[in-house]
Order: C-alpha cells, then sequence, then structure tokens
C-alpha cells in the first residue's frame, strides 16, 4: 500500500521492486497470493456476520488494495453465487478498494473482471475520507458493512508515526460495522528498514523513534477495544507469513 507522495521514487520502484517505502509493491501478488489470506477465510463470512440478508446492499471496503487482485478475489470467494442480471443496486454486493499509487490503480481498474460491482479510486486516507462517505451516500448506507486492512499498518506507521498509525485505525473503525485486521509484526519493520538500508536509500522518518513497537497487533487490538469502540470476536489464525487475521466488531 502506498502512503505518502510517491512521483519521487516511481523510477525506482521499477528498475527494483523492493524499493518500495510506501509498501507500494509493483509484483506484490506474485510473492504472496491472495490464497494466503483466502484459505483463512470461510465462503460464508458475510452470511455469519448477517451482511448478506438479500434486502439491502452490502458494502465491502479495502485499504491499501495495490493491484486489486486481492480484493477481486476475496469478492469471488465471499460472493460465490453469480448474481441476476435484473437484481438491484441496493441489494448487490458492492467492494471499494483504494490505493495511494495511481499506478497500481490503473491496473487494477483496467483489469477489473467486475466493474458493475468492484470499484477502485486513488486515496489518501490519512488526508481525505470525504470520498469514501460520499461512497456511503451514494449506496444508502452509513457504514462499510466489512473493512478489509490488510498488510496496511506497517506502512502507514513507518511513514507517519505512532499517531499516524493511531489514527488510521481510528478513521477505519469509525466508518466499519466490521474490520478484518492483518498486522505486520515487529520483524517485518527491521527487515523493510534493512531493506531500504541495502539499496542506499534514507531510512524511515520515524523508524527509530517509534513506541509502538513488539505485538503490534495486540497493540492494534488495545486501541481498536478502548478507544474505537470495536472488540475483537475472532481469529482467523495466521498466514504463511506469520501474520495473524483478526475481525472486529463495533459493540
Amino acid at each position: 500500500m502506498a502512503t505518502c507522495s510517491i512521483s519521487s521514487v516511481a523510477d525506482d520502484e521499477l528498475n527494483d521492486p523492493g524499493a518500495a517505502p510506501y509498501g507500494n509493491f509493483i509484483n506484490y501478488y506474485t510473492f504472496n497470493p491472495p490464497e494466503n489470506r483466502l484459505s483463512l477465510i470461510p465462503s460464508t463470512l458475510l452470511q455469519d456476520l448477517g451482511h448478506s440478508d438479500g434486502h439491502h446492499a452490502t458494502l465491502i471496503l479495502d485499504v491499501g488494495c495495490n493491484s486489486g487482485e486481492l480484493s477481486v478475489a476475496f469478492y469471488k470467494h465471499l460472493v460465490q453465487e453469480p448474481e441476476c442480471q435484473g437484481e438491484s443496486k441496493e441489494r448487490k454486493v458492492h467492494l471499494l478498494g483504494f490505493d495511494l499509487d495511481e499506478t497500481l490503480i490503473q491496473r487494477a481498474q483496467q483489469n477489473n473482471p467486475l466493474p458493475g460491482s468492484i470499484s477502485f479510486i486513488t486515496l489518501d486516507v490519512a488526508k481525505d475520507t470525504d470520498r469514501l462517505q460520499h461512497y456511503l451516500d451514494q449506496h444508502g448506507c452509513s457504514h462499510f458493512h466489512l473493512c478489509l486492512c490488510l498488510a496496511v499498518t506497517m506502512w502507514v506507521h513507518l511513514n507517519h508515526g505512532d499517531a499516524g498509525l493511531l489514527q488510521l485505525l481510528s478513521r477505519l473503525a469509525s466508518v466499519s460495522q466490521h474490520l478484518l485486521l492483518e498486522a505486520q509484526p515487529w520483524k517485518c519493520y527491521r527487515s523493510a528498514a534493512r531493506r531500504l538500508r541495502k539499496l542506499g536509500r534514507s531510512d524511515f522518518d520515524h523508524f527509530k523513534t517509534l513506541k509502538i513497537r513488539g505485538d503490534v497487533a495486540e497493540q492494534a487490538r488495545e486501541h481498536l477495544e478502548g478507544h474505537c469502540g470495536m472488540e475483537l470476536i475472532r481469529s482467523f489464525g495466521s498466514t504463511t507469513w506469520d501474520r495473524k487475521l483478526l475481525l472486529f466488531k463495533r459493540r
């Protein structure tokens, strides 16, 4: 996921896919395919959460969607039955994916097999949440029924500090009924910092001053439950990269 202005590093990333200090890897799903997460998520998740009663629109938000492969695979995983041609907009499942990287979003839009149900936009969630509210208003909903925040927290944390991470969690909690969170563990932070140094790039501005360290997922849980009115209702285990998939619900 991209979290800051990326124009100054675009050429470097084209030459070296590992030079992505904002998480906007150009080939992300070749080394972390959607199946790594989907194998842990039941295909009945929307029904289990009571979000597929067939009478209202169900909205899913994918934060930091990169080039969209996981967004599409996640949608197909949860919405297995093809929707009828005449089914009303108000009763469909819609997914909105966003990323700060315009190039990745353009790729997602070009390769989107379900443009009637899945949309992709360029958005910096740290600065602009009006477009999310506009999307909700368009569909007559006050919240997204399910928000996906998968492997995004570290990049926001490294580029915007502790305050930026907590602000992200608070904002997502404020627009979501359920939040599926995959927070990178601290060892990933160290790896990302080493990768930048190896490439001769400047270190992350906040890396050495972060106070939220160690079990980042646990500290994210504490913030969501203590300050955002959410509660952890289920853990789907850990991915092949040893990252917990945690499901939160608005109280």
